[in-house]
């Protein structure tokens, strides 16, 4: 499924990482270098698939919606009208949220 007009080759997926809070439960505004980077992201558009050497596709396993848990580092960051996101391949995440 595309997104915004760009649609993921493959195993690729586009994810939208989660942003970190910047302000505690009682209104402390927290600086930038205090702030965690979140390793949660939303799928936003999926590739078909992989397919292998005899022709054969092998499904994603995620799909559009789907919050999964993303690895500390990989990933290639792009940016799509002004605003950055992430791809992944499918067999980078770690596991996904029901």
């Amino acid at each position: 499924m595309a997104f915004r007009g760009f649609l993921p080759l493959m195993n690729r997926c586009l994810v939208r990482r989660a942003v970190a809070e910047t302000k505690t439960a009682g209104g402390i505004m927290l600086p930038e270098t205090s702030q965690s980077k979140l390793n949660i992201g939303e799928v936003l558009a999926v590739g078909e698939g992989l397919r292998l050497e005899n022709g054969t596709l092998v499904p994603m396993s995620v799909s559009v919606g789907e919050k999964v848990l993303l690895p500390e580092f990989g990933g290639s960051e792009v940016e799509l009208e002004g605003e950055k996101y992430m791809l992944y391949r499918d067999l980078d995440f770690l596991g996904k949220f029901h």
